[in-house]
């Protein structure tokens, strides 16, 4: 049995990032991510290259100025120029589904999930 403990983050772990996000493909439900999960584009979650697995990140869409707050599960985006990774989920909050926008991330709150 797993148990998820909550580890002070302090709120300037990171400084905000700006660059382009893309969504997860739906094709990647159910397969493992790399904090051991399995994918659920219901889940607003992302990936990142940097950030420790666990943090939670305010992005925000540029273009709109919607925000979400995501949860970082997985490692990515491995393609040049893109920063994030969004699942459907998340993707949909900031008002898209397909393609790249221009967005912002922010840590999110001061506590951050502690992975296994």
């Amino acid at each position: 049995m797993a148990l998820a403990c909550f580890v002070p983050l302090n709120a300037q772990a990171f400084e905000p990032q700006r660059g382009d996000a893309a969504v997860y493909s739906t094709r990647f439900q159910g397969r493992p991510m790399a904090n051991g999960a399995r994918f659920d584009t219901q889940a607003a979650t992302a990936a990142h290259l940097h950030l420790p697995l666990g943090t939670r990140a305010q992005v925000t869409n540029l273009r709109t100025g919607a925000t979400t707050t995501v949860t970082i599960t997985d490692r990515g985006p491995h393609t040049r120029g893109r920063i994030i990774d969004l699942s459907p989920r998340a993707a949909r909050e900031i008002g898209f589904q397909t393609g790249v926008v221009p967005v912002e991330i922010r840590p999110a709150g001061n506590t951050r999930v502690a992975q296994r």
